[in-house]
């Protein structure tokens, strides 16, 4: 377990429930015992964005070890009580044995050495009877330890709020833990304890950012008894493996728990701060539980009475916007980098944060090792955009699979001073694991590795996403499942307009996949991978690499999802499967050209059946085709429908019968097939010369003539 992260893969609004758990505020019936100091800690100057605490600045964190090793956090109270999240012990609506648990206390690095450190049976756990899950509130429990905790400079309790108790909000508190220091990043040896200041936000503030939809549109309801603490940009949060722990305030010398970690939407995500359960609202319930304790936790009055805080109006609340991926106009590429290697062309990559270049690894391996990348780093530099000086590099991280993994064909930079980002150059930002690029997306090409710009002037590439479906048909295996939405993508399928009006074919695989969602670029795919120019192009996603980018950089700018739109019939969310490939291949698809009925009639020098069509393949295209018989020749009209125009005469590739003439038969024969007017057909106007052109007479081929862009599929299934 851990602070619990919701990271959903279906849509999903949480909203509260009749009769939530909420304690009504209890005032203390006696003063608290003068013997049990609480919330000192020793002198000290001061998790996603978290650095190392000093040893005994937090004497009441305690760590939680099940089955041999640390699962969650907890506060100690009392001599003989420590204060946690239910979460930790639940599993399917169950609460573990307490003595498969163990509390281990004045720990500070847990490898190694635990000088002044001992352990804890735990004779009981209690959690309120009403907690079913994290959302909806609840979320805390007391362990009651076999016998009582040494106290000492490195074991002290902390003081608990009152239900009276206010913190005001905007106060910087501090959240302590051993957990990730990032998504799916656990925390390296050898396991200090981590500290990250946050600061208290407004239930009416905390509400407003989490009703602004993040990833698949889900949204939360922020719940009595529930406590934010963050920041709207993200960046400084509690993880997983943090659960439990405690969330602290200091007031007047002593430090308050107003928090226990539940918790959160990722880690450090934008408009997403953590979610803690609120200590002061459960007051009463903790002194029920643990009645009769000598001494049980103290409660000490609120030093100072905080000034009224009126209720935050919605309107206050200021959503943070993406920090990365803005660019003045496409092709104008603030984050693109030029990396100079002594002896070699540049190799183009891109700034993913103040410190650090991502780039193809095959830029930099040895020719005469492929695993060995060279190490003389003080000659390289990296050129920016808008920096006056080129920078130098401090490091070079290979991906552990870039010598035989094209998809892993990745390097990392460090730049060995960072750059400041609050004017140009500007970081693009990468895209998490559960990023899904809808299709029909808009995006572009981009130079990476060493790419020669594109030809012509302007020459912007700019391309529309295919479904996943066709994508990962062309490309995966018979009968292979599609991956849903959320589900890290094979291969990302851009269609290029420019590339078949230019009749140029940009297969050198020295370029990257940009992709736009509301005015913020993502980096969607590297390197195309070998296809041609037949099928469509396919890109490596970059999202199954936002782990290994996020663990080396610690700083780098994984954007969560800006748009998402299911469409109307929500066909995306269904689970499909690819269909058996035909005899030669995989279905693939060619754009060509319907000629007019007097250039067909010269190419081919003689008669032809009446209504014969005549196509003209791109350069390179029709040797590539996998035909076994009569292929349909599809149209697309000006409205967006299909229209079957042809089949080929026994197997050509070049002649056509057009399907027109037989419309009395096939309506005769199938009796619900659907004609378009003919205006909705290819048609060219009657007359002129029957004269062949000289150019044209007895040749092998003709200049493009460009009508229509037709589709030609193979789906022919065993």
């Amino acid at each position: 377990m851990a602070r619990h992260l919701l990271l959903p893969v279906v849509m999903l609004v949480i909203s509260p429930i009749p009769g939530a758990f909420q304690d009504s505020a209890l005032s203390p019936t006696q003063e608290e015992p003068e013997d049990l100091d609480c919330g000192r800690s020793e002198p000290s100057a001061r998790i996603v964005g978290g650095s190392d605490a000093q040893p005994g600045t937090w004497p009441w964190q305690v760590s939680l070890h099940h089955g041999g090793g640390h699962i969650c956090g907890g506060s100690l109270i009392a001599p003989s009580w420590v204060l946690s999240a239910a979460h930790c012990f639940m599993t399917n609506g169950t609460l573990e044995p307490a003595a498969e648990w163990s509390v281990l206390l004045g720990v500070h690095s847990q490898d190694g050495p635990l000088d002044g450190a001992h352990t804890r049976a735990v004779a009981a756990i209690v959690v309120p009877v009403n907690y079913s899950q994290v959302e909806l509130g609840a979320d805390l429990a007391l362990l009651h330890l076999a016998s009582p905790a040494s106290l000492g400079p490195a074991v002290r309790p902390v003081c608990l709020p009152r239900a009276s108790h206010r913190f005001v909000h905007g106060t910087a508190c501090w959240a302590t833990g051993w957990g990730d220091v990032q998504e799916a990043d656990p925390l390296p040896l050898p396991w200090v304890l981590q500290e990250v200041e946050l600061r208290l936000l407004g239930e009416a503030t905390c509400q407003c950012l989490y009703s602004q939809p993040g990833p698949f549109n889900l949204t939360l309801q922020i719940l009595p008894g529930m406590l934010c603490a963050g920041y709207p940009e993200g960046r400084r949060d509690t993880c997983q493996g943090d659960s439990g722990g405690p969330l602290v305030c200091e007031e007047g010398g002593r430090w308050f728990q107003a928090g226990i970690t539940s918790f959160g939407f990722g880690c450090g995500r934008r408009n997403r701060p953590g979610v803690f359960t609120a200590v002061a609202t459960y007051e009463a319930w903790i002194r029920e539980q643990v009645m009769g304790s000598e001494p049980g936790p103290a409660f000490p009055t609120q030093p100072q009475k905080p000034q009224s805080d009126p209720q935050e109006p919605r309107e206050n609340c200021t959503i943070a916007l993406p920090e990365c991926g803005k660019a003045p106009r496409p092709g104008a590429w603030p984050w693109e980098a030029q990396v100079m290697v002594p002896g070699s062309r540049p190799c183009h990559g891109a700034l993913v944060s103040e410190s650090w270049v991502l780039a193809p690894a095959s830029c930099f391996l040895h020719p005469s090792s492929s695993d060995s990348p060279p190490r003389d780093l003080d000659a390289w530099r990296v050129l920016l955009p808008s920096r006056p000086r080129a920078e130098r590099v401090a490091r070079l991280v290979q991906h552990e699979n870039a010598s035989w993994d094209d998809a892993s064909d990745l390097a990392l930079l460090q730049l060995r001073t960072p750059v400041n980002l609050s004017a140009a150059p500007r970081p693009v930002c990468l895209p998490h694991p559960e990023h899904y690029f809808l299709p029909g997306s808009r995006c572009r090409l981009a130079r990476w590795g060493r790419g020669e710009p594109a030809l012509g002037p302007g020459a912007l590439l700019e391309a529309e996403l295919l479904g996943g479906w066709w994508c990962h048909c062309l490309y995966g295996r018979q009968g292979a499942a599609v991956p849903l939405p959320g589900d890290p993508p094979h291969a990302l399928c851009p269609a290029y307009q420019e590339e078949e009006e230019a009749g140029h074919c940009w297969n050198d695989s020295h370029w990257s996949l940009l992709c736009q969602e509301e005015g913020t670029w993502f980096l969607a795919g590297i390197r195309d991978f070998p296809s041609g120019c037949l099928r469509p192009r396919a890109f490596f996603p970059v999202q199954t690499h936002g782990p290994w980018i996020s663990h080396v950089t610690r700083g780098a700018y994984l954007e969560d999802q800006l748009t998402w739109d299911w469409g109307p019939d929500g066909e995306e969310t269904e689970t499909q499967t690819c269909p058996p490939h035909t005899q030669h291949g995989v279905p693939v698809a060619a754009a060509v050209s319907i000629l007019t009925p007097r250039i067909c009639h010269c190419l081919y020098q003689g008669i032809l059946p009446p209504g014969t069509l005549c196509v003209l393949y791109a350069e390179g295209q029709e040797n590539r085709c996998e035909m076994t018989s009569a292929p349909p020749l599809l149209c697309q009209t000006t409205e967006g429908s299909w229209v079957l125009v042809g089949m080929a005469v026994q197997g050509s590739r070049e002649l056509f019968a057009a399907i027109g003439p037989e419309e009395a038969w096939i309506s005769q024969t199938v009796g619900e097939a659907h004609f378009l007017p003919s205006s909705g057909s290819p048609h060219w106007p009657t007359g002129g010369s029957n004269l062949c052109p000289p150019e044209l007479a007895k040749a092998s081929g003709s200049p493009r003539a460009v009508h229509f862009l037709l589709l030609l599929t193979l789906l022919i299934q065993s």
